[in-house]
Protein backbone atom coordinates (compact mmCIF):
# COMPACT_ATOMS: atom_id res chain seq x y z
CA UNK A 1 0.00 0.00 0.00
CA UNK A 2 1.32 3.45 -0.88
CA UNK A 3 2.24 5.78 1.96
CA UNK A 4 -0.54 8.23 1.07
CA UNK A 5 -3.13 5.44 1.25
CA UNK A 6 -1.66 4.20 4.54
CA UNK A 7 -2.06 7.69 6.00
CA UNK A 8 -5.71 7.90 4.94
CA UNK A 9 -6.62 4.46 6.26
CA UNK A 10 -4.75 5.02 9.52
CA UNK A 11 -6.51 8.36 10.00
CA UNK A 12 -9.89 6.72 9.44
CA UNK A 13 -9.12 4.10 12.09
CA UNK A 14 -7.95 6.70 14.59
CA UNK A 15 -10.80 9.12 13.90
CA UNK A 16 -13.29 6.31 14.48
CA UNK A 17 -11.66 5.02 17.66
CA UNK A 18 -10.53 8.25 19.33
CA UNK A 19 -12.66 10.97 17.70
CA UNK A 20 -11.46 13.16 14.85
CA UNK A 21 -10.98 16.26 17.01
CA UNK A 22 -8.65 14.31 19.36
CA UNK A 23 -6.33 13.01 16.62
CA UNK A 24 -3.43 15.08 15.28
CA UNK A 25 -1.21 14.53 12.28
CA UNK A 26 1.54 13.50 14.71
CA UNK A 27 -0.73 10.76 16.08
CA UNK A 28 -1.39 9.51 12.56
CA UNK A 29 2.31 9.53 11.63
CA UNK A 30 3.25 7.66 14.82
CA UNK A 31 0.49 5.10 14.25
CA UNK A 32 2.00 3.99 10.93
CA UNK A 33 5.59 4.64 12.06
CA UNK A 34 6.54 7.41 9.66
CA UNK A 35 7.96 10.85 10.41
CA UNK A 36 5.69 13.89 10.57
CA UNK A 37 7.70 15.30 7.68
CA UNK A 38 6.85 12.27 5.57
CA UNK A 39 3.16 12.79 6.32
CA UNK A 40 3.38 16.48 5.41
CA UNK A 41 4.96 15.50 2.09
CA UNK A 42 1.60 13.96 1.19
CA UNK A 43 -0.82 16.20 3.13
CA UNK A 44 -0.42 19.83 4.20
CA UNK A 45 -2.75 19.41 7.19
CA UNK A 46 -5.30 17.14 8.80
CA UNK A 47 -8.21 18.68 6.91
CA UNK A 48 -6.75 17.47 3.62
CA UNK A 49 -6.78 13.94 5.05
CA UNK A 50 -10.44 14.38 6.05
CA UNK A 51 -11.21 15.41 2.47
CA UNK A 52 -9.55 12.27 1.11
CA UNK A 53 -11.59 10.14 3.50
CA UNK A 54 -14.72 11.95 2.34
CA UNK A 55 -13.83 11.11 -1.27
CA UNK A 56 -13.62 7.41 -0.37
CA UNK A 57 -16.92 7.65 1.52
CA UNK A 58 -18.67 9.44 -1.36
CA UNK A 59 -17.54 6.88 -3.92
CA UNK A 60 -18.74 4.00 -1.77
CA UNK A 61 -22.00 5.76 -0.90
CA UNK A 62 -22.99 6.37 -4.52
CA UNK A 63 -21.88 2.90 -5.59
CA UNK A 64 -23.92 1.19 -2.88
CA UNK A 65 -27.00 3.32 -3.52
CA UNK A 66 -27.09 3.22 -7.28
CA UNK A 67 -30.37 1.48 -8.19
CA UNK A 68 -29.81 -2.18 -9.04
CA UNK A 69 -30.74 -2.90 -12.64
CA UNK A 70 -32.70 -5.93 -13.78
CA UNK A 71 -35.16 -8.18 -12.00
CA UNK A 72 -34.08 -8.88 -8.44
CA UNK A 73 -35.64 -10.78 -5.57
CA UNK A 74 -37.19 -8.08 -3.40
CA UNK A 75 -36.00 -9.32 -0.01
CA UNK A 76 -32.44 -9.57 -1.31
CA UNK A 77 -32.67 -5.96 -2.49
CA UNK A 78 -33.94 -4.78 0.89
CA UNK A 79 -31.10 -6.61 2.62
CA UNK A 80 -28.57 -5.13 0.21
CA UNK A 81 -29.60 -1.54 0.94
CA UNK A 82 -30.00 -2.09 4.68
CA UNK A 83 -26.56 -3.71 4.89
CA UNK A 84 -25.15 -0.76 2.94
CA UNK A 85 -26.58 1.68 5.51
CA UNK A 86 -24.99 -0.28 8.35
CA UNK A 87 -21.63 -0.69 6.58
CA UNK A 88 -21.27 3.00 5.76
CA UNK A 89 -22.39 4.26 9.16
CA UNK A 90 -19.96 1.92 10.91
CA UNK A 91 -16.99 2.36 8.56
CA UNK A 92 -17.23 6.18 8.57
CA UNK A 93 -18.82 6.63 11.98
CA UNK A 94 -16.63 9.58 13.00
CA UNK A 95 -18.01 11.52 10.04
CA UNK A 96 -21.65 10.79 10.87
CA UNK A 97 -21.13 11.52 14.57
CA UNK A 98 -19.53 14.95 14.03
CA UNK A 99 -20.95 15.98 10.67
CA UNK A 100 -22.03 19.60 11.45
CA UNK A 101 -18.68 20.46 13.05
CA UNK A 102 -16.64 18.91 10.23
CA UNK A 103 -18.61 20.69 7.51
CA UNK A 104 -18.73 24.07 9.25
CA UNK A 105 -14.97 24.43 9.29
CA UNK A 106 -14.44 23.50 5.62
CA UNK A 107 -16.56 25.37 3.08
CA UNK A 108 -15.14 23.42 0.14
CA UNK A 109 -15.91 20.09 1.74
CA UNK A 110 -19.40 21.34 2.59
CA UNK A 111 -20.06 22.18 -1.06
CA UNK A 112 -18.84 18.76 -2.16
CA UNK A 113 -20.99 17.10 0.50
CA UNK A 114 -24.13 18.84 -0.74
CA UNK A 115 -23.46 17.77 -4.35
CA UNK A 116 -22.98 14.14 -3.30
CA UNK A 117 -26.06 14.12 -1.07
CA UNK A 118 -28.26 15.62 -3.78
CA UNK A 119 -27.13 12.88 -6.15
CA UNK A 120 -27.79 10.31 -3.44
CA UNK A 121 -31.32 11.61 -2.86
CA UNK A 122 -32.08 11.20 -6.56
CA UNK A 123 -30.88 7.61 -6.38
CA UNK A 124 -32.96 6.97 -3.27
CA UNK A 125 -36.10 8.22 -4.99
CA UNK A 126 -35.51 5.74 -7.82
CA UNK A 127 -34.84 2.95 -5.33
CA UNK A 128 -38.12 3.58 -3.52
CA UNK A 129 -39.95 3.77 -6.86
CA UNK A 130 -38.61 0.30 -7.60
CA UNK A 131 -40.01 -0.93 -4.28
CA UNK A 132 -43.38 0.57 -5.19
CA UNK A 133 -43.22 -1.29 -8.53
CA UNK A 134 -42.38 -4.50 -6.64
CA UNK A 135 -45.56 -3.90 -4.60
CA UNK A 136 -43.65 -3.60 -1.33
CA UNK A 137 -44.63 0.01 -0.66
CA UNK A 138 -47.78 2.02 -1.29
CA UNK A 139 -46.70 5.62 -1.97
CA UNK A 140 -47.57 8.29 -4.47
CA UNK A 141 -44.85 10.53 -5.91
CA UNK A 142 -45.18 13.26 -3.29
CA UNK A 143 -45.21 10.76 -0.42
CA UNK A 144 -42.26 8.94 -1.95
CA UNK A 145 -40.06 12.05 -1.98
CA UNK A 146 -41.11 12.90 1.56
CA UNK A 147 -40.16 9.40 2.72
CA UNK A 148 -36.75 9.72 1.07
CA UNK A 149 -36.14 12.98 2.92
CA UNK A 150 -37.17 11.40 6.23
CA UNK A 151 -34.99 8.30 5.79
CA UNK A 152 -32.05 10.35 4.57
CA UNK A 153 -32.37 12.69 7.55
CA UNK A 154 -32.46 9.74 9.95
CA UNK A 155 -29.40 8.08 8.43
CA UNK A 156 -27.38 11.30 8.38
CA UNK A 157 -28.42 12.47 11.83
CA UNK A 158 -28.71 9.30 13.90
CA UNK A 159 -25.16 9.21 15.29
CA UNK A 160 -25.08 12.98 15.82
CA UNK A 161 -28.33 12.64 17.76
CA UNK A 162 -26.85 9.88 19.92
CA UNK A 163 -23.76 11.98 20.64
CA UNK A 164 -25.88 15.02 21.49
CA UNK A 165 -28.07 13.07 23.91
CA UNK A 166 -25.09 12.00 26.01
CA UNK A 167 -21.51 13.31 26.08
CA UNK A 168 -20.37 9.81 27.07
CA UNK A 169 -22.05 7.99 24.19
CA UNK A 170 -19.80 5.40 22.56
CA UNK A 171 -20.67 4.60 18.97
CA UNK A 172 -21.04 0.84 18.78
CA UNK A 173 -22.49 -1.51 16.17
CA UNK A 174 -25.54 -1.87 18.42
CA UNK A 175 -26.17 1.91 18.34
CA UNK A 176 -26.19 1.81 14.54
CA UNK A 177 -28.49 -1.21 14.54
CA UNK A 178 -30.95 0.72 16.72
CA UNK A 179 -31.00 3.43 14.07
CA UNK A 180 -31.70 0.84 11.39
CA UNK A 181 -34.65 -0.50 13.39
CA UNK A 182 -36.08 3.02 13.65
CA UNK A 183 -35.81 3.40 9.87
CA UNK A 184 -37.64 0.12 9.33
CA UNK A 185 -40.40 1.27 11.69
CA UNK A 186 -40.80 4.52 9.73
CA UNK A 187 -41.31 2.56 6.50
CA UNK A 188 -43.69 -0.08 7.91
CA UNK A 189 -46.86 2.08 7.89
CA UNK A 190 -46.59 2.61 4.11
CA UNK A 191 -45.73 -1.01 3.32
CA UNK A 192 -48.09 -3.42 1.58
CA UNK A 193 -48.86 -6.75 3.29
CA UNK A 194 -46.01 -8.29 1.29
CA UNK A 195 -43.75 -5.40 2.27
CA UNK A 196 -44.75 -5.70 5.94
CA UNK A 197 -43.76 -9.34 5.90
CA UNK A 198 -40.37 -8.68 4.37
CA UNK A 199 -39.65 -5.70 6.61
CA UNK A 200 -40.42 -7.88 9.62
CA UNK A 201 -37.89 -10.42 8.37
CA UNK A 202 -35.33 -7.63 8.03
CA UNK A 203 -36.18 -6.39 11.50
CA UNK A 204 -35.62 -9.86 12.97
CA UNK A 205 -32.29 -10.05 11.17
CA UNK A 206 -31.14 -6.74 12.62
CA UNK A 207 -32.19 -7.78 16.11
CA UNK A 208 -30.24 -11.04 15.73
CA UNK A 209 -27.18 -9.01 14.69
CA UNK A 210 -27.54 -6.99 17.87
CA UNK A 211 -27.83 -10.15 19.94
CA UNK A 212 -24.70 -11.55 18.36
CA UNK A 213 -22.75 -8.44 19.42
CA UNK A 214 -23.85 -8.41 23.05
Amino acid sequence: MKTRDKIVHAALELFNSDGERNVTTNHIAAYIEISPGNLYYHFSNKQEIVRDIFTLYSQELIERFTPVQGQQESLALLKHYLNSIFTLMWKYRFFYANLPEILQRDAKLHEEYIVVQERLQGNLVNILRAFVDLELLCLNEKELKSMVTTLHMMAVGWLSYQSAMSPKTTITEEVIQQGMLHMINVVKPVATPKGQEQLSLLEDGVKMMGGANT
